[in-house]
């Protein structure tokens, strides 16, 4: 539901031109996008539907509905069914949605469309690829819907059908981890270990979060077991718990421990450095992620915007862990007691959390 407030301010500042209201709301739409306002956006997608000309309505009914539901409904209904396992009924429906996606939202020359989700992804997206096409943002979170199909044939035996699926989420938003982790569980599926590495490095040029940090390390980890190479693979198991806690890595430790006939000895900080370096991977956050959330922060605290300030300081914070920064997050924010929130096993739309990174069972 839009907030009615938003919507009564946006509607206070209409007038008769039906070419002015759209301008002015259009130009809303970005600066609430901006903003990372999803209320603001939903309220201005309202109004623009009601301001448009029946013919215009119908065209945007059509893009954005699927047998009369809306995009977004239907992939509720799909993490439902993916919450309740029921992989083989949730699949033609997902499959549906993706065709629906890729041929009334198809890239051109000039333009193509995103789905970049907050002030964040947005900035680093612009730094790392400096797109020289229009960018059409879209209303939904395609990257997120195709993933959820990639994942969909991966739980159902086609893993290599999987990876152009994902190469489509990566393309409405390069700089979102979750495709390039069903990436990386397809490679491993197709026991292709140069690829799960490779894949891997990209993630960690993109990777925003210490949980996403972890979950590289933790990859790289499994796939140096199936190599045999088991005493790096301890050391980035080792790297992975340095970023973030996570229940499945003593397991994962113990399957070493059995394999080898040996118990674990955890190697120092260095000799874990030394070795991630053995992989061409440095230790640590990638430094441009770094320095969009720093800049980001810099630049909210100018603008007085304290909440989306907040998200970049405890996204720099949580990267870096600086006590100063800390004392800014708790001068804005003295309740902030958790800057890191528990990580749960399943996250709320039914896919894998990232922290989960399993060995199979030799």
């Amino acid at each position: 539901m839009a907030n009615e407030k938003i919507l009564e301010e946006l509607r206070s500042k209409l007038g008769d031109s039906q070419e002015e209201n759209a301008a002015f709301l259009k130009k809303e739409t970005e600066r609430f996008i901006k903003e990372g306002n999803a209320e603001g956006i939903e309220a201005a997608g309202i109004l623009i539907l009601e301001n448009m000309p029946d013919s215009q309505k119908a065209e945007i009914e059509r893009l954005t509905t699927i047998d009369g539901k809306n995009l977004d409904e239907v992939y509720k209904e799909i993490a439902a069914l993916i919450r309740e396992k029921k992989f083989v009924e949730a699949k033609p429906i997902a499959e549906k949605l993706y065709k629906k996606i890729i041929t009334d939202y198809q890239n051109t020359d000039k333009a193509r469309f995103v789905s970049l989700r907050n002030p964040f992804e947005d900035n680093f997206y612009q730094l790392k690829f400096k797109p020289e096409q229009t960018l059409n943002r879209t209303p939904f979170d395609f990257s997120e819907y195709i993933t959820a199909y990639a994942f969909l044939l991966l739980e159902t035996g086609s893993p290599l059908d999987a990876l152009p699926v994902l190469e489509k989420a990566i393309e409405y938003n390069p700089v979102d981890c979750g495709p390039y982790f069903e990436m990386a569980e397809a490679y491993k599926l197709l026991k292709n270990k140069r690829q799960v590495i490779e894949t891997t490095k990209k993630t960690l040029e993109i990777a925003s979060s210490p949980v996403a940090i972890a979950r590289c390390y933790a990859n790289i980890g499994y796939t140096l077991v199936d190599m045999g190479e088991f005493d790096d693979a301890v050391c980035f198991y080792t790297a992975s718990v340095m970023y973030a806690p996570d229940p499945m890595i003593p397991l994962e430790m113990q399957n070493i421990a059995n394999r080898t006939n040996k118990p674990i000895r955890h190697p120092e900080r260095e000799k874990v450095i030394e070795t991630m370096k053995k992989y061409g991977i440095e230790y640590g956050v990638n430094t441009d992620v770094l320095s969009v959330c720093a800049q980001l922060a810099v630049h909210y605290l100018g603008e007085k915007d304290i909440p989306n300030a907040l998200q970049a300081l405890k996204m720099t914070y949580n990267l870096t862990r600086d006590e100063k920064i800390k004392e800014m997050i708790l001068k804005y924010d003295p309740n902030a007691e958790r800057l890191v929130p528990d990580q749960k096993p399943v996250s709320e739309n039914g896919k894998p959390n990232i922290t989960q990174t399993v060995n199979e069972d030799k």
